[in-house]
């Protein structure tokens, strides 16, 4: 990886990802400045890497699963084999209604125990709580093999403000 751009503000780090196996590292390493009550919302185009990035989360948390996309399930819980929180991987795009439809999910009764991570969650989860780790992947469009993807990771809160995101660059 790349070295990160200057912060566009202290809460913000920016990284080029060049190959799925770097996107999954970055997961792993992301995965150990988690814990229990965290929100993680991902962003980007489809086939951008947000499954990608979680299985690396799943590895780095030590969760029981095969971190897969759950676009048809909605939601799939991965308890943790390593006596941590386990992982809850939203896939939101279906859902077309905002925290109402969320809320069947009873995501609120989950974070304070677990680390969920929500794709296409934009407009939808902001509610659960104000404390979040944005991740916004960028990748080219169109007819394209190009595998670089470029990842700002943005923490939102009193949790992320003295969290030194700068160690995902490493």
């Amino acid at each position: 990886m790349e070295a990160p751009a200057a912060p566009r503000n202290a809460g913000d780090i920016e990284l080029t990802v060049t190959s799925p196996e770097q996107m999954r590292e970055l997961g792993r390493r992301l995965a150990k400045l988690l814990r229990a009550g965290d929100l993680l919302m991902l962003s980007g185009e489809l086939g951008a890497g947000k499954t990608t990035l979680t299985r690396g989360l799943g590895e780095g948390m030590g969760v029981r699963g095969a971190v897969t996309s759950p676009t048809f399930v909605i939601a799939r819980v991965h308890p943790s084999l390593v006596d941590g929180p386990p992982l809850v991987h939203v896939d939101a795009y279906r859902l077309s209604g905002g925290l109402d439809e969320m809320e069947d999910l009873d995501l609120d009764v989950s974070l304070p125990e677990s680390v969920i991570v929500v794709e296409w969650g934009e407009g939808k989860v902001e509610e659960l709580t104000e404390e979040r780790l944005q991740v916004v992947i960028h990748r080219a469009v169109g007819d394209t093999t190009d595998e670089v993807r470029h990842v700002t990771v943005t923490g939102l809160g009193e949790r992320w403000a003295a969290v030194d995101l700068s160690v995902l660059s490493a």
